[in-house]
Protein backbone atom coordinates (compact mmCIF):
# COMPACT_ATOMS: atom_id res chain seq x y z
CA UNK A 1 0.00 0.00 0.00
CA UNK A 2 1.43 3.39 -0.66
CA UNK A 3 1.56 6.57 2.39
CA UNK A 4 -1.89 7.66 0.83
CA UNK A 5 -3.73 4.57 1.82
CA UNK A 6 -2.03 3.84 4.53
CA UNK A 7 -3.17 6.91 6.47
CA UNK A 8 -7.06 6.62 5.39
CA UNK A 9 -6.93 3.12 6.04
CA UNK A 10 -5.07 4.39 9.55
CA UNK A 11 -7.43 7.33 10.05
CA UNK A 12 -10.66 4.77 9.89
CA UNK A 13 -8.98 2.39 12.13
CA UNK A 14 -9.06 5.47 14.67
CA UNK A 15 -12.63 6.42 13.87
CA UNK A 16 -13.21 2.72 14.51
CA UNK A 17 -11.99 2.81 17.86
CA UNK A 18 -13.35 5.47 19.03
CA UNK A 19 -16.99 4.43 17.36
CA UNK A 20 -16.58 1.30 19.18
CA UNK A 21 -15.88 3.35 22.63
CA UNK A 22 -12.69 2.37 23.18
CA UNK A 23 -10.87 5.19 23.45
CA UNK A 24 -9.22 6.86 26.42
CA UNK A 25 -9.78 10.76 26.21
CA UNK A 26 -6.64 12.03 23.81
CA UNK A 27 -3.84 9.07 24.89
CA UNK A 28 -3.32 5.88 23.56
CA UNK A 29 -2.03 5.15 20.32
CA UNK A 30 -2.33 3.20 16.91
CA UNK A 31 0.75 2.99 14.59
CA UNK A 32 1.39 1.74 11.25
CA UNK A 33 5.03 1.22 9.52
CA UNK A 34 5.23 3.26 6.65
CA UNK A 35 6.71 1.67 3.62
CA UNK A 36 10.26 2.95 1.69
CA UNK A 37 11.62 4.73 5.37
CA UNK A 38 13.79 2.93 7.61
CA UNK A 39 11.59 1.83 10.73
CA UNK A 40 9.03 5.60 10.63
CA UNK A 41 5.34 4.92 11.48
CA UNK A 42 2.60 6.85 11.17
CA UNK A 43 0.81 7.64 14.55
CA UNK A 44 -1.64 10.17 16.12
CA UNK A 45 -1.08 14.11 17.15
CA UNK A 46 -0.58 14.73 20.49
CA UNK A 47 -3.53 16.31 21.84
CA UNK A 48 -6.01 15.18 19.43
CA UNK A 49 -9.43 13.14 20.23
CA UNK A 50 -9.58 9.82 17.58
CA UNK A 51 -12.49 12.02 16.02
CA UNK A 52 -10.29 14.35 14.94
CA UNK A 53 -7.67 12.08 13.64
CA UNK A 54 -7.57 12.40 9.57
CA UNK A 55 -5.29 11.34 6.95
CA UNK A 56 -3.67 14.48 6.76
CA UNK A 57 -2.36 15.17 10.44
CA UNK A 58 -1.29 12.25 11.16
CA UNK A 59 2.80 12.32 12.25
CA UNK A 60 5.34 10.64 10.67
CA UNK A 61 7.65 9.31 13.19
CA UNK A 62 11.11 7.73 14.19
CA UNK A 63 11.74 5.67 16.26
CA UNK A 64 12.89 7.36 18.99
CA UNK A 65 9.66 9.00 18.96
CA UNK A 66 10.70 12.10 17.24
CA UNK A 67 9.16 14.20 13.97
CA UNK A 68 10.67 12.70 10.98
CA UNK A 69 8.75 15.79 8.91
CA UNK A 70 7.37 19.21 9.73
CA UNK A 71 3.93 19.15 11.44
CA UNK A 72 1.72 21.80 13.17
CA UNK A 73 1.45 18.56 16.39
CA UNK A 74 3.67 17.21 18.52
CA UNK A 75 3.82 13.43 19.17
CA UNK A 76 3.19 11.68 22.55
CA UNK A 77 6.04 11.08 24.44
CA UNK A 78 4.04 7.58 25.89
CA UNK A 79 4.08 6.12 22.59
CA UNK A 80 7.30 6.06 21.20
CA UNK A 81 8.59 3.50 23.71
CA UNK A 82 6.61 0.97 22.99
CA UNK A 83 5.91 1.58 19.09
CA UNK A 84 8.97 2.82 17.97
CA UNK A 85 10.59 -0.07 19.71
CA UNK A 86 9.09 -2.71 17.88
CA UNK A 87 8.42 -1.36 14.53
CA UNK A 88 12.58 -1.51 15.37
CA UNK A 89 12.82 -4.82 15.57
CA UNK A 90 9.93 -7.04 14.36
CA UNK A 91 10.60 -6.41 10.69
CA UNK A 92 7.05 -9.12 10.48
CA UNK A 93 4.88 -5.93 12.55
CA UNK A 94 3.30 -3.37 10.08
CA UNK A 95 0.93 -1.96 12.76
CA UNK A 96 0.19 -1.94 16.17
CA UNK A 97 -2.66 -0.36 18.60
CA UNK A 98 -2.21 -0.16 22.63
CA UNK A 99 -5.93 0.74 24.42
CA UNK A 100 -6.92 0.12 27.72
CA UNK A 101 -10.70 0.08 27.89
CA UNK A 102 -12.49 -0.56 31.22
CA UNK A 103 -12.45 -4.77 30.49
CA UNK A 104 -9.20 -4.48 28.97
CA UNK A 105 -7.83 -3.15 32.36
CA UNK A 106 -9.70 -4.75 34.68
CA UNK A 107 -8.37 -8.57 33.54
CA UNK A 108 -4.75 -7.23 33.26
CA UNK A 109 -4.83 -6.68 36.86
CA UNK A 110 -5.46 -10.15 37.82
CA UNK A 111 -2.91 -12.78 38.17
CA UNK A 112 -4.21 -14.92 35.20
CA UNK A 113 -5.14 -12.05 33.04
CA UNK A 114 -6.42 -13.75 30.10
CA UNK A 115 -8.46 -16.28 30.44
CA UNK A 116 -8.64 -18.87 27.95
CA UNK A 117 -11.63 -20.78 28.66
CA UNK A 118 -14.24 -18.47 26.24
CA UNK A 119 -14.97 -18.46 22.48
CA UNK A 120 -12.24 -15.63 22.05
CA UNK A 121 -9.85 -16.22 24.71
CA UNK A 122 -9.23 -19.50 23.16
CA UNK A 123 -8.18 -18.21 20.17
CA UNK A 124 -5.47 -16.46 21.77
CA UNK A 125 -4.60 -19.38 23.23
CA UNK A 126 -0.62 -19.54 23.55
CA UNK A 127 -0.56 -15.88 21.52
CA UNK A 128 0.15 -13.70 24.21
CA UNK A 129 3.03 -12.20 26.29
CA UNK A 130 2.89 -10.23 29.88
CA UNK A 131 5.54 -7.57 30.68
CA UNK A 132 4.83 -6.35 34.71
CA UNK A 133 3.86 -2.57 34.97
CA UNK A 134 7.17 0.45 35.26
CA UNK A 135 5.01 3.07 35.34
CA UNK A 136 3.59 5.34 32.67
CA UNK A 137 5.56 4.05 29.36
CA UNK A 138 7.69 7.13 29.01
CA UNK A 139 11.19 6.29 29.54
CA UNK A 140 13.62 4.90 26.92
CA UNK A 141 15.26 2.36 29.27
CA UNK A 142 12.11 0.09 29.55
CA UNK A 143 11.99 -0.41 25.32
CA UNK A 144 14.34 -3.12 25.72
CA UNK A 145 12.34 -4.93 28.48
CA UNK A 146 9.04 -4.74 26.80
CA UNK A 147 10.68 -6.09 23.65
CA UNK A 148 11.51 -8.88 25.21
CA UNK A 149 8.57 -9.46 26.80
CA UNK A 150 6.64 -9.74 23.92
CA UNK A 151 8.86 -12.14 22.45
CA UNK A 152 7.49 -13.44 19.12
CA UNK A 153 3.77 -13.00 20.17
CA UNK A 154 1.72 -10.84 18.61
CA UNK A 155 -0.36 -9.97 22.18
CA UNK A 156 1.58 -8.14 24.79
CA UNK A 157 -0.30 -7.57 28.14
CA UNK A 158 1.07 -4.91 30.12
CA UNK A 159 0.40 -5.83 33.60
CA UNK A 160 -1.84 -3.42 36.30
CA UNK A 161 -2.37 -0.71 32.61
CA UNK A 162 -3.28 -2.06 29.40
CA UNK A 163 -2.84 -4.05 26.21
CA UNK A 164 -0.95 -3.94 23.08
CA UNK A 165 -1.82 -5.94 20.15
CA UNK A 166 0.17 -6.19 16.65
CA UNK A 167 0.18 -7.69 13.10
CA UNK A 168 1.15 -7.74 9.60
CA UNK A 169 -1.43 -5.00 8.56
CA UNK A 170 -3.87 -2.52 9.73
CA UNK A 171 -7.28 -4.62 9.00
CA UNK A 172 -5.17 -7.81 10.77
CA UNK A 173 -4.60 -5.60 13.79
CA UNK A 174 -8.08 -4.59 14.01
CA UNK A 175 -9.30 -7.89 14.25
CA UNK A 176 -6.57 -9.14 16.91
CA UNK A 177 -7.73 -6.20 19.17
CA UNK A 178 -11.82 -6.88 18.97
CA UNK A 179 -10.77 -10.17 19.55
CA UNK A 180 -8.91 -9.23 22.87
CA UNK A 181 -11.67 -6.41 23.70
CA UNK A 182 -14.41 -9.15 23.38
CA UNK A 183 -12.71 -11.90 25.31
CA UNK A 184 -12.12 -9.75 28.18
CA UNK A 185 -15.83 -8.66 28.10
CA UNK A 186 -17.03 -11.94 28.37
CA UNK A 187 -14.30 -12.83 31.05
CA UNK A 188 -15.28 -9.67 33.15
CA UNK A 189 -18.99 -11.24 32.84
CA UNK A 190 -18.27 -14.39 33.41
CA UNK A 191 -16.53 -13.51 36.66
CA UNK A 192 -20.08 -11.69 38.07
CA UNK A 193 -22.00 -14.82 37.85
CA UNK A 194 -21.89 -17.26 40.62
CA UNK A 195 -19.90 -20.71 40.37
CA UNK A 196 -17.41 -22.30 38.11
CA UNK A 197 -16.44 -21.87 35.06
CA UNK A 198 -16.18 -25.05 32.74
CA UNK A 199 -12.91 -25.03 31.84
CA UNK A 200 -11.89 -26.07 28.19
CA UNK A 201 -9.07 -29.25 27.79
CA UNK A 202 -5.76 -27.98 25.99
CA UNK A 203 -6.26 -29.83 23.27
CA UNK A 204 -9.31 -27.75 22.32
CA UNK A 205 -7.99 -23.96 23.31
CA UNK A 206 -4.85 -25.26 21.05
CA UNK A 207 -7.10 -25.94 18.02
CA UNK A 208 -9.06 -22.83 18.47
CA UNK A 209 -5.75 -21.42 18.35
CA UNK A 210 -4.69 -23.14 15.58
CA UNK A 211 -7.75 -22.29 13.60
CA UNK A 212 -7.86 -18.48 14.50
CA UNK A 213 -4.08 -18.68 12.99
CA UNK A 214 -5.43 -19.91 9.54
CA UNK A 215 -8.19 -17.03 9.64
CA UNK A 216 -5.22 -14.77 9.98
CA UNK A 217 -2.89 -16.13 7.40
CA UNK A 218 -6.41 -15.54 4.85
CA UNK A 219 -5.64 -11.40 4.93
CA UNK A 220 -8.95 -11.14 2.58
CA UNK A 221 -10.75 -12.38 6.03
CA UNK A 222 -9.64 -9.43 8.13
CA UNK A 223 -9.60 -6.98 5.19
CA UNK A 224 -13.34 -7.80 4.65
CA UNK A 225 -13.99 -7.74 8.16
CA UNK A 226 -12.35 -4.17 8.94
CA UNK A 227 -14.04 -2.62 5.18
CA UNK A 228 -17.56 -3.97 6.28
CA UNK A 229 -17.06 -2.19 9.74
CA UNK A 230 -15.53 0.68 8.50
CA UNK A 231 -18.89 1.25 5.73
CA UNK A 232 -21.56 0.60 9.15
CA UNK A 233 -19.64 3.26 10.83
CA UNK A 234 -19.48 6.00 8.09
CA UNK A 235 -23.45 5.21 7.46
CA UNK A 236 -24.27 5.84 11.18
CA UNK A 237 -21.43 8.75 11.78
CA UNK A 238 -21.51 10.42 8.34
CA UNK A 239 -18.50 12.76 9.54
CA UNK A 240 -16.35 9.78 9.03
CA UNK A 241 -17.42 9.38 5.75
Amino acid sequence: MTEADLRVQLADFYHLVSYLGWTELIFNHISVRLPGEEHAYLVNPMGLHYDEVTPENLLVVGVDGKLKRDSQYKPNPAGFALHGVIHEHRPDVGCIAHTHTTPISAIVMKEAAIDHNNFNGAQLYGRVAYHDFEGITIYSDERDRMLESLGDKHVLVLRNHGIAVCEADIPLTFFLLWTVQRAAEIQCAAAAIPGPNVQLPETVKAKCAEDAQRLKDNAAFATLLFDAMVRKMKRERPEFA
